[in-house]
């Protein structure tokens, strides 16, 4: 059983000026045995420092890192159970694809010659590379070698993998199927693993939990939908969805959210969600605004098509409001099968129950969209 726990752990740099960079600070996770964690976040916001300092490669200012009761923070990276496969591969040019997932095994450990090939042997046929092992890796697509990166990391049987996004170099129709792939091994496995991305939608479609970092703080841990549907705050309401959810900023006067460009008028029930406060952002899904509506009604407004960006199944439609200034665009989601061209006007709806709220100076969420009483949340799609 192999639990990794990180208590409130800071990694602090100090550049050429003397100045302290806080890279990570109090992160503090708990992944399970089994556990497929993502750790997601736009470039710079630590979840490759936070991987490094788990794998041994960086020390810990400050916080503990545990492997079950193992207190990992003094162990070097080699005596850590821990394998990690890199963004750039990192395979041996002048070693076969046997040379390459023998290596670590023959310098870190006293297994016999025929156990180390068994294994190999083994994991190329898994990963479906066997044909490949006498190759160098200049003779390798750029998906045949990650699989040997991964077969490497394989081959040493780790109590955790962690993975720095490992599909980064690929293009886009073998990133899906590897990311597909890597699910299947791992749920195979049953390894705890880690796997750092920038891309929301490795996180969404392969993590049992995704933990949202930015500026060096964890934002929010829980499943992708809990993610998705309850942000913690504006951060991870914007950043955890594609296309990303819209916002509109305003003030309250009396039940109305005024803005720039929108009035929104607020039921009384959802008054109580923002009682006391004077600023106020709310947010809306694209796929939750109703599109090409006959006629105005409760929160409906005029709107006019500036892009539209078929997808085949669906369309990204981008619109501004007809009374505006055009400052304040917004974006909405429609089937394949709806017909809308740049130009057109159109009315547009914003359903209050499927809006999200924010204090307008914290970004803390102050309200949800509803879930049908019918369906859990883990079913909601």
């Amino acid at each position: 059983m192999a639990r990794l726990t990180l208590d409130d752990v800071t990694k602090v740099f100090t550049d050429d000026s003397g100045s302290d960079i806080v890279a990570a600070e109090d992160i503090s996770l708990e992944i399970d045995d089994g556990e497929f964690l993502v750790l997601v976040g736009p470039s710079g916001c630590g979840k490759s420092t936070t991987l490094r300092m788990i794998a041994g490669l960086e020390t810990v200012t400050d916080g503990d890192i545990r492997l079950d009761d193992q207190l990992l923070n003094d162990v070097s990276a080699q005596e850590r159970d821990i394998a990690m496969v890199f963004q750039s591969y990192a395979l041996y040019p002048h070693k076969s694809v046997r040379g390459n997932m023998s290596f670590g095994l023959e310098e870190s450990t006293d297994l016999p010659d025929d156990e180390i090939n068994e294994r190999i042997e083994q994991t190329t046929e898994m990963l479906g590379i066997r044909e490949l092992l006498d190759r160098k890796p200049g003779q390798l697509s750029g998906g045949q070698q990650q699989r040997v990166a991964l077969g490497r990391a394989i081959v040493r049987d780790p109590e955790v993998f962690l993975m720095d996004e490992p599909l980064s170099n690929l293009d886009a129709k073998l990133r899906a199927q590897m990311r597909t792939e890597l699910q299947r091994l791992q749920e195979d496995l049953g390894v705890t693993t880690i796997y750092v991305t920038h891309d929301q939608t490795e996180a969404m479609t392969m993590g049992d939990k995704i933990a949202v970092l930015d500026d060096g703080e964890l934002q929010q841990i829980g499943t992708p939908l809990e993610c998705y549907h309850r942000p913690n705050n504006l951060f991870v309401a914007g950043f955890i969805g594609e296309p990303s959810m819209n916002f509109f900023q305003g003030s309250i006067e009396n039940d109305v959210l005024r803005g720039d460009n929108f009035n929104y008028h607020l039921s009384e029930s959802t008054r109580e969600y923002v009682d006391g406060l004077e600023s106020l952002t709310l947010g809306i899904r694209p796929e939750d605004i109703e599109v090409g509506l006959d006629q105005m009604g409760d929160h409906c407004f005029e709107a006019e098509v500036v892009v539209v960006e078929p997808q085949g199944n669906e369309n990204t439609v981008h619109l501004q409001f007809v009374d505006g200034d055009g400052s304040a665009q917004f974006t909405a989601t429609t089937t394949g099968q709806t017909t809308v061209s740049a130009g057109d006007r159109t009315v547009v709806k914003f359903p209050e129950e499927a809006t999200h709220l924010f204090d307008g100076q914290s970004g803390d969420a102050l309200k949800h969209r509803e879930i049908p009483s019918n369906r859990s949340l883990n079913s909601f799609v």
